[in-house]
């Protein structure tokens, strides 16, 4: 797979976890030959209703577009800010539909193995 951050695809697997069964969402990529695997997460952590947004848009699919989009904004102090925000988006194929959810990585470590296979 190449490291062009517009080819990345979020896979949706599964683990267990003291018996019971839950979904995860990851994206796989290869960064300086070692092979990696980056968890993202809905983008409150408290919220878990965010999860069943991340079931909605994969529906049946076990993969989805990883998106990227750019944002600006002006904060209180009048300084701008701006960045990137990060989407999974499928098409539904009968009625082309877009469904998409914001997303980000897991943990700081998953941010940083993003950032090396963006390059």
């Amino acid at each position: 797979m190449a490291n062009n951050k517009n080819q990345l695809k979020v896979e949706k697997g599964t683990f267990e976890y003291k018996g019971k069964t839950y979904d995860e969402y990851y994206i796989s990529g290869n960064v300086r030959g070692r092979d990696v695997k980056i968890k993202l997460a809905p983008p409150d952590k408290n919220d878990k209703g965010g999860y069943t947004v991340l079931d909605i848009v994969f529906g049946d699919e076990t993969h989805a577009d990883f998106v990227t989009e750019p944002f600006e904004f002006k904060n209180a102090e009048g300084s701008v800010i701006s960045g990137e925000r990060f989407l999974v988006r499928t098409v539904d194929k009968d009625t082309g539909e877009v469904y998409e959810c914001a997303v980000k990585p897991a943990r700081k470590s998953d941010k940083t193995l993003l950032a090396m296979l963006m390059r």
